[in-house]
């Protein structure tokens, strides 16, 4: 029973940490495109070759 007075803090900081990095992508503009990144992830044009001289 004594380990919960560890387990519970932590674990309140590590949701709160996760709620301030999900608030500071929505501030940072992170999902604005998501059907524009799809079209590009499907593109045929998406190469990892590098470019050609």
């Amino acid at each position: 029973m004594n380990v919960l007075v560890y387990l519970i803090p932590v674990s309140l900081l590590l949701g709160g940490l996760g709620l301030a990095f999900f608030f500071w992508s929505l501030k940072a503009h992170q999902y604005d495109d998501p059907e524009g990144d799809s079209q590009r992830l499907l593109s045929g044009e998406w190469d990892d070759a590098p470019p050609e001289d």
